[in-house]
């Protein structure tokens, strides 16, 4: 697969591109610009790898999953730790780079949505790690199942909104942030969470989430001195999964295998899987895969993890499934929880819900697989904020 994407517009092959208002259009050309003119920069580069280190805990382990292997009887599995970062999820990468180059920029203001509130947690982290102020938008349903994330961004000093239109999730809260960035484009920077939205935000963001990649490419050389056969992400907006697919891109025996939201049923409303249920069109900004209804309207979204019900995916993974680079496939709700408690059990890992999705994919397949099969999964955040909405869950399907 090529490696120059996005063109010049932003575009990956057919998706991507800037499809916004036209008072959006000009903060939007003087971020790319100041990403392009900083990314250059040895300076920055160093600032970020330092923060990256000396703040966020980085390099995050890559933990050979011994009993959970062994109990699925197939595939050697390594899991990529991305848990053990600070804030608990990858989500800090891209904020830790998004506010550098907002500082740069002379933004003394951060906004930014959150689903499952890890971005939020992440974005209230870096922001008072710089003295900046903060808002988080969150629908107001995924704040009443994610209480705990919305007190941890309080107690960092951000400001968290509810959003009460429209079916009060993360699609909702992209919506209200980007309405409060177009009335205050002067000091504010709109610190997007996922590869997804308006260019340059996909290619931002999966640059700042690349080091995943990076790092697990390294380690899994230095333990098994050869690439994995494959690699399980979920994807939600789809960060975490883009940002460990990109070292790997090339590399054509490794296959990469995004995980979607599959709720209740592949019915309208029931779930958020994109590619088995959506098509292509224009959404918040970008063309990309969306579940849409036959009038072009977004339909609502399902999943019993709030990070992964959001109406579109990245557009970069929109070209890696219609180039069959990556495989797109999705478990239900049933099959994450199970594998959430599988986890916890086998490897004392309590994994978040999102990543529990991967988890669960991986033992559907694991077992056809020989032990010579090296697979990763990327465990993109731990499951503390699941607690309270698994325990409902397994008092409502005992």
């Amino acid at each position: 697969m090529k490696s120059n994407y996005p063109d010049a517009h932003g575009f990956y092959g057919d998706y991507g591109g800037r499809f916004v208002p036209d008072t959006l259009m000009a903060p939007l050309i003087a971020l790319e610009k100041a990403y392009n003119e900083l990314s250059q920069r040895q300076e920055f580069q160093d600032e970020f790898a330092s923060l990256l280190k000396n703040f966020v805990g980085r390099e995050t382990p890559l933990q050979h999953a011994r009993r959970l292997s062994e109990h699925l009887n197939g595939a050697k599995i390594y899991l990529k730790r991305e848990d053990l970062a600070h804030t608990g999820a990858h989500k800090i990468n891209n904020a830790i780079g998004q506010i550098l180059v907002a500082r740069h920029m002379g933004k003394t203001r951060i906004i930014a949505e959150t689903g499952a509130g890890q971005h939020g947690v992440a974005t209230a982290t870096a922001a008072a790690q710089f003295g900046l102020k903060c808002v988080i938008y969150m629908g107001a349903d995924d704040m009443a199942r994610q209480e705990m994330n919305v007190f941890r961004m309080r107690l960092l000093g951000a400001e968290v909104v509810p959003v009460t239109s429209g079916s009060r999730t993360l699609k909702d809260a992209v919506s209200e942030a980007m309405r409060d960035w177009v009335s205050n484009i002067a000091d504010t920077h709109y610190l997007l969470g996922s590869a997804l939205g308006p260019h340059p935000y996909p290619l931002m963001v999966r640059d700042f989430q690349s080091v995943i990649g990076r790092e697990a490419r390294v380690q899994i050389l230095e333990v098994e001195n050869r690439l994995p056969d494959s690699i399980v992400a979920c994807v939600g907006g789809g960060s975490n999964a883009i940002g460990i697919f990109s070292a790997f891109m090339g590399d054509e025996k490794t296959a990469l295998i995004g995980v979607e939201a599959g709720g209740t049923a592949i019915k309208p409303g029931e779930h958020a899987a994109r590619f088995s249920g959506g098509t292509p069109g224009v959404f918040q900004g970008m063309k990309t895969y969306f579940l849409q209804n036959a009038d072009g309207q977004a339909e609502n979204t399902h999943s019993v993890s709030a990070g992964l019900d959001y109406t579109a995916v990245g557009p970069e993974h929109a070209l890696l499934h219609d180039l069959k680079r990556a495989q797109y496939t999705h478990v239900s709700d049933a099959e994450a929880v199970s594998a959430f408690h599988l986890l916890a059990k086998l490897e004392g890992i309590i994994p978040a819900l999102e990543s529990s999705h991967a988890v669960a994919h991986a033992c559907k397949i694991a077992g056809k697989l020989g032990p010579s099969h090296l697979m990763i999964i990327n465990l993109s955040g731990r499951g503390d904020k699941d607690i309270g909405i698994i325990q409902k869950y397994d008092g409502e399907h005992k």
